[in-house]
Order: structure tokens, then C-alpha cells, then sequence
């Protein structure tokens, strides 16, 4: 079955952006990107995450693309992306129906949230970056269960982002 993980670069405090919406302070380079993303043949994301995207020069490549938006069709940047207002659920479920790769997660707090509480994410991989925001956007909105997870490795990098692998536990999260 096809793998849906979720890929996050936040700061130590819990944020993946500031308070004004700035990423400046992200370490560019290769090193942030996991082991696990040249698996990756599709990417589902967020509309403001993907216009993010977009605007720094569309950094994933040629891979299909799933954009989630509420707010009406975001102009789209490649032949391989669509954008759509159905549930994670609806949409996990037909990918993975479908011969492929992993399934990228790059998404903000509220996409990310609702793929938890669908229980569709089976991997996180965190890019933890040397940096204390203070507020901004969180990187996981509230999803009103903890969820456990296993550490599968992690990696420092000479710039002081770390690199953290997990995998989620089925059957280990309990409402709060």
C-alpha cells in the first residue's frame, strides 16, 4: 500500500512560519530533504502552502500534485497539478488505490490535522530548524488526540537542523 507521510520544516517552537509569514529563516539545501522524498511520486499540499510554493520557484519537480482548496481553484503552476475541495480521506483513498509511490504531505496545521484524525498519515518527517519564533503558524493544529509515534532515525546536519524520522503508531492515540 501506498505510504502517505508527511513532511514538515518548523522551528524549534513549533512554527512554520512567523508571525508575518515569513520562512527566511529556514536552512536552504539538499540536506533538508529526507531519505524517504525521492520515493515520492505525488505530493498532496495546502492552497497556501502551494502558492508559497509557487513563489519560490516550485521546488518539487515534475510530480503529480494534489492541491487542497476551500477558497476556489488556485492557478496552477504545472501540467501534473490539480487543485480540489474533497475530503484528505476521499482523496488518500484513491491514490492509494492506484499503483505508485509514496505520498507526500506538505501541508500546514489544518491539512495536516485532518489527516490525522482520518488516520491517514503512516510516516512524519520533521526538518527541525535553529530557530525560536515566538508565534506564527503552527506546524500541526489542534487535532484533539495525541497521537504516539516511533522514532525511526535522526540526523544532525552541520547547519543545526535536524532531521527526525517517525513513524505512526496504529492503535496508540487516545482522546484528550
Amino acid at each position: 500500500m501506498r505510504r502517505l507521510q508527511l513532511f514538515v520544516a518548523t522551528s524549534v517552537d513549533g512554527y512554520v512560519s512567523g508571525a508575518s509569514g515569513d520562512t527566511t529563516w529556514r536552512h536552504p539545501g539538499a540536506e533538508l530533504v529526507a531519505p524517504a522524498w525521492p520515493r515520492v511520486d505525488t505530493i498532496l499540499i495546502g492552497r497556501r502552502t502551494y502558492a508559497a510554493a509557487c513563489a519560490s520557484g516550485w521546488p518539487h519537480g515534475d510530480r503529480r500534485t494534489v492541491v487542497f482548496s476551500r477558497a476556489g481553484e488556485p492557478s496552477i503552476a504545472t501540467p501534473q497539478t490539480a487543485a480540489t475541495a474533497r475530503a484528505p480521506a476521499d482523496v488518500v483513498a484513491e491514490l492509494r488505490a492506484r499503483e505508485g509511490g509514496s505520498i507526500a504531505l506538505v501541508a500546514g496545521g489544518t491539512l495536516a490535522a485532518a489527516c490525522f484524525a482520518a488516520h491517514l498519515v503512516d510516516e512524519v518527517f520533521v526538518a527541525m530548524h535553529p530557530v525560536l519564533l515566538g508565534g506564527g503558524t503552527r506546524w500541526l493544529a489542534d487535532t484533539g488526540a495525541s497521537i504516539a509515534l516511533s522514532m525511526v532515525s535522526e540526523r544532525r546536519q552541520p547547519s543545526g537542523v535536524v532531521q527526525l524520522a517517525y513513524r505512526v503508531e496504529r492503535g496508540g492515540a487516545t482522546r484528550d
